[in-house]
């Protein structure tokens, strides 16, 4: 059992696997806002256009 303890230790190291220190509960209100810095920066439209030119070159160089 102490070989399965020291093994464990180097794999994980010392920090707890099944607790956590949550500091902001309020997960929806952090993806909303997260969400809106994403909308009102304009990254959702190098979202949109990556993904239309990436199929587009998808499209354009598959074989059959």
């Amino acid at each position: 059992m102490h070989y399965f303890n020291d093994l464990t230790f180097k794999i994980f190291g010392d920090f707890p696997l099944l607790a956590q220190n949550i500091t902001n509960p309020n997960f929806i209100g952090q993806m909303q806002k997260t969400w809106n810095h994403f909308v009102q920066t304009g990254q959702i439209w190098a979202l949109l256009i990556g993904l239309f030119v990436g199929y587009m070159f998808r499209n354009l160089t598959k074989y059959g």
